[in-house]
């Protein structure tokens, strides 16, 4: 996993736990005294055991955490590709348009760095599918940055899921409604 997504549990868990929250969450994880560049990958199992003993100390079931979480980093996120954001986008167009747009980006710029592989379907002007595969598993990520889009376009979105990884799917099938 890459190290922004590090780098944004760290303020995460200060914004979640108060100001030794990073000190704790890596305790808990047992990493201590880890260090993550920005800039670097680092292995999944280290992304894993922060959100589990996030869960732990949020007593947040672990999909719920991941959903904040995604929510939490989606204006950072947003703010670091805001050059491929087209103007006229509102919240479903930018999720349509990640994969090809950012994701395609981070691949090439980013030594190491394995964004989720996103298929978007715009199956009616107020609703997009995604389809998400990843051998993370993590389609509650997906859902909370989704949300987080909708917070900065002020929409408000209903998210489903028709098919899950975490339950035996092939691939999450998600479907975002703008209501």
């Amino acid at each position: 996993m890459h190290g922004i997504i590090f780098s944004e549990f760290k303020r995460y868990a200060s914004a979640r736990l108060g100001p030794d929250g990073w000190e704790r969450l890596l305790t808990t994880a047992k990493l201590n005294d880890r260090i993550y560049l920005i800039s670097e990958p680092y292995p999944d199992v280290e992304a894993a055991s922060l959100a589990r003993a996030a869960a732990q100390l949020t007593q947040l079931p672990e999909d719920k955490l991941q959903e904040d979480f995604g929510r939490f980093i989606a204006p950072t996120l947003m703010s670091m590709y805001k050059r491929l954001i087209q103007p006229t986008w509102r919240s479903l167009d930018l999720i349509e348009n990640a994969e090809t747009t950012i994701h395609t980006v981070v691949r090439l710029r980013n030594k190491g760095a394995t964004p989720p592989m996103l298929k978007t379907t715009r199956t009616s002007p107020n609703t997009v599918r995604i389809t998400y595969s990843s051998h993370r598993k993590m389609c509650h990520l997906a859902t909370g940055i989704a949300y987080g889009v909708g917070d900065h376009f002020g929409e408000t979105l209903a998210i489903t899921q028709a098919a899950c990884m975490l339950k035996g799917a092939p691939q999450c099938e998600i479907d975002i409604t703008r209501r």
